[in-house]
């Protein structure tokens, strides 16, 4: 009788090691198809922005064009500020 009750016992352990088992792999798989869902809607999505932005590649060269001519202007009057300033002291 012994051995019956721990044979029993151990069916109804390895049954709720399965349920438990089975449980969080469906779990892992509805969340793994949200992902994938979501990764759809993120990749349509980046198309769009990549779209979008091409027009802007000629403006952007133009304007790190003029920012680069601004910098070289910028960088001649901190010399002569520098100069005038080692003409005060």
């Amino acid at each position: 009788m012994n051995s019956s009750i721990l044979f029993i016992a151990t069916i109804i352990i390895v049954l709720l090691l399965v349920l438990v088992l089975v449980t969080y792999l469906i779990m892992i798989i509805v969340a793994l198809r949200k992902a994938g869902t979501n990764l759809k809607e993120l990749a349509g999505d980046l198309q769009k922005v990549a779209s979008n932005t091409n027009p802007l590649d000629d403006k952007i060269n133009s304007l790190n064009g003029a920012l680069s001519r601004l910098h070289s202007g910028f960088s001649s009057v901190d010399n002569n500020l520098v100069a005038i300033l080692k003409v005060l002291k």
